[in-house]
């Protein structure tokens, strides 16, 4: 049996959707460069519950402290954990 009509137009709008994500995905990180370098060159404040986070990583409450950092940021978990653990490196 061949694919029909309904299954190549469905195949041909995820290929698509795949396509356009992927570039978003790709601007992002190239926004996300940006605002880094321009942070690197402006000193602003730290967030208010970095100190709460760090606290929280002290107490060995890991995983509290990336839940707290989702919640504040609207964080993914992999984003989260590398916020924390730049946090609990110093930087």
């Amino acid at each position: 049996m061949g694919i029909s009509i309904f299954d190549g137009i469905f195949l041909i709008i995820i290929i698509y959707m795949l396509t356009k994500i992927s570039k978003m995905e790709h601007r992002i990180q190239a926004m996300q460069k940006t605002i880094d370098q321009l942070t690197s060159k402006v000193k602003l404040p730290e967030p208010a519950i970095n100190k709460e986070l760090r606290q929280l990583l002290k107490d060995g409450k890991d995983v509290e402290a990336i839940r707290q950092a989702r919640n504040e940021f609207g964080l993914s978990l992999l984003e989260g954990k590398q916020y924390v653990d730049k946090l609990k490196s110093g930087n």
